[in-house]
């Protein structure tokens, strides 16, 4: 029988008239003690010891992660090479946490390119186990997309080629080892990739300095400062901008780009400014047509939004808080007065057109609960590397259908869709019903919540060879939840 402890797990949650606390629907004793995938995970696992880390608020200062520069140029291409190693990062002051990383960094560097200018990046693990890398949004070979079962062995290096033909987007790249994806992204293997592209320099949109990646994600902590993994996401209760918890950030009184990402493995933030109006101009895969005046922004995990906030609007000394909801996250600080030669244009990048789709497909997420450890599915079947579940012909297009087909009473299990090497727009929601606000542009990444469904529609253009989808609830893909596509020509 499944354990209380892989259960909670699946990130769940329980309402409704029918439902039942967790320890009438899981039995007490039921292999409390066992860890789910024994062998997969780096240290121990302690359900419910979690502990609120003891930071004052809004005393540290938000880092912005460092861009790394090319170990070389040459012949029109960009190279770089970075490690995959072990280290420590300072979440709470006076306390080492074990983390793993991109070149010593709990946010990795940040890669900045350019479309169409390509780039290798040479990654060298110096782990003690596999790891790769997936750049998540990247259009690009199936030989350099970080497939799950494509990984680096200790002590080796491997390039990864991006060609960067698309258009300027907010990515980013994080781990995608099969069975430890949502353990090394937890523990600190992620950063970004952002793509600046040429077309957008007449936007006259805020760069350099004023153009701001920030990575939210949540995290529990033990007494010692260690990273709890496995427990009740749920318990994840901190929440980490650029890898500090409720820092402050000095802006000057001008407009912000500001490029947010949910590198959470399973959460879904609800941002606001405290009713101030914040401006959404770009998804996942870049610029939308026109900008989108807001005042909540909500963010499924490994999703992406750019922002312009304008902080002119503010005094000198104002403090403008960040919140999830209620909870504040971070505080923007105006403390000086600045010359803005930026401005937010009316209209910004049209979406290309939609071709006609010659093939529908259904998509089914679900969990098999039956035996003592749970098992993702994708269209009732766990992920098998060796099986070809949707063969893609090149240069087609189809509507695929994508269903949480979660269906236990009282139980609520969400989910989020994740397409590689490809982009998505969202078509309809639950039979008809219009996209959400958050569904807008081109996406990668699509919420799925407890009993919906959500059509997308995707061209597979020019690569060939096997790529995955799957949920990007990082748990539940490396339980199972993932299937795999080959595109042949």
């Amino acid at each position: 029988m499944l354990n209380r402890r892989q259960f909670l797990a699946l990130g769940v949650t329980v309402g409704g008239a029918a439902a039942l606390p967790f320890s009438q629907l899981i039995p007490a004793d039921a292999n409390e003690g066992e860890p789910i995938h024994k062998g997969y995970h780096l240290g121990k696992r302690v359900s419910g010891t979690g502990v609120r880390p003891a930071v004052t608020a809004f005393t540290e200062q938000m880092p912005v992660p460092p861009v790394v520069q090319p170990a070389q140029s040459a012949s029109g291409v960009d190279i770089y090479m970075i490690p995959i190693r072990a280290s420590t990062a300072e979440f709470i002051p006076g306390l080492k946490t074990p983390v793993l990383t991109y070149a010593g960094s709990f946010v990795g560097p940040t890669i900045r390119a350019r479309t169409g200018r390509p780039v290798k990046v040479l990654y060298a693990n110096q782990l003690d186990q596999p790891a790769n890398v997936h750049l998540h949004g990247g259009h690009v070979p199936a030989v350099s997309d970080g497939h799950p079962m494509d990984v680096i062995q200790p002590g080796q290096t491997r390039v990864y080629d991006y060609p960067n033909l698309q258009q300027g987007a907010t990515l980013w790249y994080h781990d995608h080892s099969h069975h430890t994806e949502a353990e090394h992204v937890y523990r600190g293997l992620h950063g970004f990739y952002l793509i600046e592209d040429p077309a957008e320099q007449g936007l006259g949109l805020p760069k350099g300095q004023y153009d701001v990646p920030i990575m939210l994600r949540d995290a529990e902590f033990d007494k010692d400062g260690g990273l709890i993994f496995f427990d009740d996401p749920a318990n994840r209760t901190t929440i980490l901008a650029n890898g500090k918890i409720q820092p402050f950030f000095p802006v000057a009184a001008r407009k912000y780009r500001i490029r947010l990402l949910n590198a959470s493995n399973e959460h879904v933030f609800q941002l606001n400014l405290g009713g101030q109006e914040m401006v959404q101009i770009a998804s996942d895969i870049g610029l939308l047509p026109a900008p989108v005046p807001l005042t909540e922004l909500v963010l499924a995990s490994a999703q992406r939004a750019e922002i312009v906030v304008d902080f002119s609007r503010f005094a000198v000394g104002t403090k403008l808080v960040l919140s999830n909801g209620s909870e504040p996250v971070l505080r923007f600080d105006v403390v000086r007065e600045a010359l803005d030669l930026s401005h937010l244009p009316a209209t910004l990048r049209p979406l290309p057109p939609l071709p006609t789709a010659t093939t529908e497909r259904e998509v089914a997420m679900s969990f098999d609960l039956s035996s003592t450890s749970p098992v993702g599915l994708v269209n009732g079947k766990p992920y098998d590397p060796n099986r070809v579940d949707f063969q893609i012909k090149r240069g087609s297009t189809e509507i695929w259908n994508v269903i949480n087909a979660d269906a236990i009473e009282g139980v609520d299990i969400d989910h989020t869709f994740h397409m590689h090497m490809t982009h998505f727009r969202v078509l309809d929601r639950d039979g008809g019903k219009p996209p959400l606000p958050q569904d807008a542009g081109l996406k990668d990444t699509v919420r799925v919540p407890p009993r919906s469904r959500v059509r997308v529609q995707a061209t597979f253009p020019d690569y060939l060879g096997k790529f995955v989808y799957h949920c990007h609830y990082l748990e539940h893909s490396s339980l199972g939840m993932m299937a795999q596509m080959e595109i042949v020509s």
